[in-house]
C-alpha cells in the first residue's frame, strides 16, 4: 500500500511539474493570441469586442508585408547556408581525425557561448569596418551572415548526433560494389543521415525567423518581422501587433508539427 501510495505521489508531482510547465509557456501564447482577436485599437481590458479585422489591416500594410517578406528570404538563406556548411562540418567533426581537432570543436562551438546581443554587437563593429573598406552599408546580406554565424553551431551538434549513429560499414559496402565517393555521399550518406538534417534545418530556419538581438544589430534600416514588432510596441500598443506575432508563431507550430510526423515515420511509427 505504501509503494502504491509513493507511486501514486511522484506520478501527480511528475504530471502537476508538466501542467504547470505547459501553462507557464503557453498562457502568455493564448494571451498573445486573444488580444489579436480584440476589436478596439487599444490593448485594454476588458475587450470591445471580437474580430479579426486586425488580421485584414496587417495584409493592407505595405510595411508589415515587406517585413514579412524581409523575414521569409533572411530564414530561406540562414537555413540553407548554415544546414550546409553545418552538415559538413559535423561530418568532419565526428568521423576525420586531423591536427587541431579539439580547436576546430572549440572554433566551431564558441558561438554558442555567446549572448546574441553581444555577438550582434561584435558583428556590428566587423561589418562597419568593412563598410567603410569597401563601400557597403548593413543590411539583408549582413543580417544574413550575422544569422550563418550564430546558426550553423547548432546546426552543427545536431546533425552530429546523426553522424554517430551512423554505420561507415554501409558506405565501405557501396565503394566495395564500385561506387565513387560522391555516388556514395548522395545514395547512402546524405540519405540516411536526411532526418537529422532536416531537424536540424527546421530548427535553423525558427531560430533565423523569430530572432531579434542579431537583426537588429545587422539590418540595418532593413525591418523584419521582430524588429517591426518591436517598434510599433515601442511608440504604443495596438492589436495590430499581437496579430503579427501570432502569424510569425504559426510557421514555427506548422514546421514542428512536420518534423515530428516526419520522425515517426523514419523510426517506424514509434
Amino acid at each position: 500500500m505504501t509503494a502504491r501510495f509513493e507511486d501514486m505521489l511522484i506520478n501527480s508531482l511528475l504530471y502537476g511539474v508538466l501542467a504547470a510547465v505547459l501553462i507557464f509557456f503557453y498562457v502568455p501564447i493564448f494571451t498573445l493570441i486573444a488580444f489579436s482577436l480584440q476589436e478596439g485599437r487599444y490593448l485594454t481590458l476588458p475587450f470591445e469586442g471580437i474580430s479579426l479585422k486586425w488580421y485584414g489591416e496587417l495584409f493592407k500594410s505595405a510595411t508589415a508585408l515587406t517585413a514579412l517578406r524581409n523575414s521569409s528570404l533572411i530564414a530561406a538563406f540562414a537555413t540553407i547556408f548554415s544546414t550546409a556548411i553545418g552538415t559538413a562540418a559535423a561530418i568532419v567533426a565526428v568521423r576525420y581525425r586531423f591536427r587541431g581537432k579539439l580547436a576546430f570543436h572549440a572554433l566551431t562551438g564558441a558561438p554558442l557561448a555567446f549572448p546574441q546581443l553581444l555577438l550582434g554587437i561584435v558583428l556590428l563593429l566587423w561589418f562597419s569596418v568593412l563598410g567603410r573598406w569597401f563601400g557597403f552599408n548593413t543590411g539583408v546580406v549582413t543580417a544574413i551572415i550575422g544569422h550563418v554565424v550564430y546558426i550553423t553551431p547548432f546546426v552543427m551538434v545536431i546533425v552530429a548526433v546523426q553522424v554517430y549513429n551512423f554505420d561507415p560499414q554501409l558506405e565501405d559496402a557501396a565503394r566495395d560494389c564500385g561506387a565513387t565517393t560522391w555516388d556514395v555521399y548522395r545514395h547512402i550518406t546524405i540519405p540516411l543521415l536526411w532526418p537529422g538534417i532536416f531537424s536540424a534545418a527546421i530548427f535553423a530556419f525558427l531560430l533565423s525567423w523569430g530572432n531579434f538581438y542579431i537583426t537588429y544589430s545587422l539590418a540595418g534600416s532593413t525591418r523584419t518581422l521582430p524588429t517591426f514588432i518591436f517598434s510599433g510596441i515601442a511608440v504604443g500598443s495596438s492589436p495590430l501587433y499581437p496579430a503579427i506575432a501570432t502569424l510569425v508563431f504559426i510557421p514555427g507550430i506548422l514546421l514542428v508539427i512536420t518534423a515530428a510526423g516526419l520522425r515517426r515515420k523514419y523510426s517506424g511509427g514509434a
